[in-house]
C-alpha cells in the first residue's frame, strides 16, 4: 500500500526544486559502494569517579578501578576501530564537579554527534544527569553494575536524548554507538522517491534525510535506454545459478530484472541519492515495464542500498533503520492475519537474502514471476524457521513501532494467494494477531527490541508496540 503524499508531507520541511544531473551513460558502471553513505562520526567520552580512595559507597574498595578502566578504553577502541567512527576520550577521570562543567563547555565547543560517560562511583549520578541535561547533544551513560541502584537511574533514563545503560555488557555500548553512527547516515542519505510527476526535494524532520521527489516515468524511460551488458548478463547468471529452485522466470525475466537493478544504480548516482522508494506497483499496472523492480530491489538491498516498494516513504525510511543501524536488510511487507493458528504472515515481493546481516550467507530463495502480474521475477526468500524476528515501522519521525516474533514457516503460492516472499511469525506478547499495528512493517532477522531502544533514546523517537492484550471483543454487538 502506498504512503499517501498528504500524510508523508505532513512530516517534510524545507522544500525546494529538485535539479536534473548528468549521470552515467547506460553502459557505465557504477559501483554500489559509491552509493551507501560514509558519514563523519564523532564521540566525546570520559570517566567520571570520586576522589581516590574509595571507602564505602559503592563500587566498594576492593574495585580495581585502574584495571577496569584499561579494559573499557580498550573495549571502546575496539569498538570505534569497528565501527569507524571517531573516539575522543579524555586521557584522566574526571572526579570534580568543575572539571565535569569544564567538560560540558568543551563539549558545547566541539559539538561532537554525541557523548559516552562511563561511571565509576555511585555518586556520580549527579554529574551524570548535568551532562544529559547540559551538553547539547545524545548522551550515552554506561554504568557498569555495582554504580547504581534503580533509583539513581530511574531518572536520567527518562531524560530526553539519555540512553542510560545499566550492565556488564559491553555489547550495549556498542549498540549505542552503532545508533550514533546509523543517525549519522540517515543525515547523510538522499532518497529518491519516484512516483506522479513532481520535482522537489524535502528533508524529514528529526532524522534529517534529505528526500528527493523525481516523476515517475523517469525510471521506465531510463530502463528502456539500459542495454543488456555485460554485466547484467553475468548477474542475471548468478541469479539463475544461485537459486534453490526456478519455477517461473525464464531466461529473458531475469536479464530484464537485472536490467531493474543497473537502471536503479545509474539513477541513484545520477542524482546524488543513496536509497529509493518507487510507485513500482503503479508502474506494473500501466504496463510500463516488462518486470517489476523486485529482485533488482532484492540486490540493492543486500548491498546495504535501500530499495522501497510502493513509494511508500516510511517503509523505506524503516527499511534504512534496520540496514544502517543492524547492518542487514529488512523485508517491508503486508501483514496478513492468520486467525486459526492465530499468526502474522508477511507477505511481499521484495526481500533480501542476506538477512543474517551482510558480511553472512544469503538465505536460499525460489525465482518466481511477480504473483499479482504474473510478470518477471519476484524472488521467495526461505526464512529460517524458528529463528526470532523485529518488525519495526516508522509511523512518522517520531514514533517507532517495535514487534518481536518468531518464524514458523514460509507459506507457499500457491496453494495461498498474494506475495511470494509469505513468511509466517509467531508474535510475542500479542494476544491476537488481528492487533498486530502498522501496515508495511519491516521485519529483519533476530530480537533486536534492546538495540533499538537506544536509538530511541538518543533521538527523542517514541518506541510503540502492539497491544499485548486483545482488543476484540466476542458475541454480537
Amino acid at each position: 500500500m502506498s504512503a499517501s503524499s498528504a500524510a508523508a508531507s505532513l512530516w517534510l520541511t524545507s522544500a525546494r526544486a529538485s535539479q536534473r544531473e548528468e549521470g552515467p551513460a547506460p553502459t557505465d558502471y557504477v559501483d554500489p559502494a559509491t552509493l551507501r553513505p560514509k558519514p563523519e562520526v564523532r564521540v566525546m567520552a570520559t570517566f567520571l569517579e570520586f576522589p581516590r580512595p574509595y571507602w564505602l559507597g559503592w563500587p566498594g574498595t576492593t574495585y580495581d578501578l585502574d584495571a577496569r578502566q584499561a579494559e573499557f578504553r580498550a573495549a571502546l577502541n575496539q569498538s570505534a576501530q569497528r565501527l569507524g567512527i571517531h573516539v575522543q576520550l579524555e586521557p584522566q577521570p574526571i572526579n570534580k564537579e568543575d572539571d565535569v562543567r569544564q567538560w560540558i563547555e568543551k563539549v558545547k565547543a566541539e559539538k561532537p554527534h554525541a557523548v559516552l560517560v562511563i561511571l565509576q562511583h555511585f555518586g556520580t549520578w549527579g554529574w551524570a544527569s548535568l551532562v544529559g541535561k547540559e551538553a547539547g547533544v545524545p548522551v550515552i551513560i554506561f554504568s557498569p553494575i555495582g554504580m547504581a541502584f534503580t533509583g539513581h537511574v530511574a531518572g536520567p533514563a527518562r531524560m530526553s536524548g539519555v540512553h542510560v545503560i545499566s550492565s556488564m555488557e559491553w555489547s550495549a555500548v556498542e549498540n549505542a554507538l552503532r545508533a550514533v553512527r546509523a543517525k549519522r547516515m540517515f543525515e547523510e542519505t538522499r532518497v529518491l522517491w519516484i512516483r506522479g510527476n513532481e520535482h522537489s526535494e524535502t528533508v524529514v524532520e528529526r532524522l534529517g534525510t534529505k528526500v528527493r521527489a523525481i516523476p515517475r516515468d523517469t525510471f521506465n524511460q531510463e530502463f528502456d535506454r539500459q542495454p543488456v551488458t555485460e554485466e547484467v548478463k553475468e548477474l542475471a547468471a548468478q541469479l539463475r545459478r544461485e537459486a534453490h529452485r526456478i519455477v517461473e522466470p525464464n531466461e529473458e525475466d531475469t536479464l530484464n530484472a537485472m536490467r531493474t537493478y543497473v537502471t536503479a544504480k545509474r539513477l541513484l548516482a545520477r542524482e546524488k541519492a543513496h536509497a529509493l522508494s518507487m510507485d513500482c506497483l503503479g508502474m506494473v499496472g500501466a504496463k510500463l515495464v516488462p518486470t517489476p523492480p523486485c529482485a533488482g530491489w532484492t540486490l540493492l538491498q543486500d548491498q546495504g542500498i535501500t530499495a522501497g516498494c510502493e513509494a511508500d516513504l516510511y517503509g523505506a525510511l524503516s527499511l534504512m533503520l534496520t540496514s544502517y543501524f543492524l547492518d542487514r536488510p529488512g523485508y517491508m511487507n503486508d501483514p496478513v492475519p492468520e486467525t486459526v493458528h492465530n499468526t502474522l504472515i508477511a507477505a511481499h515481493c521484495t526481500s533480501g537474502t542476506r538477512i543474517a546481516g551482510f558480511d553472512n550467507p544469503p538465505a536460499p530463495y525460489v525465482l518466481r514471476n511477480h504473483s499479482e502480474s504474473a510478470l518477471g521475477v519476484a524472488m521467495q526468500v526461505l526464512w529460517p524457521e524458528g529463528e526470532p524476528v523485529t518488525l519495526v515501522r516508522f509511523t512518522g519521525p517520531h514514533e517507532l513501532i517495535v514487534d518481536t516474533g518468531k518464524v514458523v514457516s514460509n507459506v507457499p503460492t500457491p496453494p495461498a494467494g498474494g506475495c511470494r516472499t509469505s513468511v509466517e511469525i509467531a508474535m510475542d506478547e500479542v494476544e491476537d494477531c488481528r492487533d498486530v499495528r502498522g501496515f508495511h512493517q519491516v521485519v529483519t532477522l533476530g530480537n533486536h527490541r534492546a538495540a533499538l531502544r537506544a536509538f530511541c533514546d538518543l533521538y527523542g523517537i517514541r518506541m510503540t508496540r502492539s497491544p499485548r492484550f486483545s482488543t476484540f471483543e466476542g458475541g454480537a454487538a
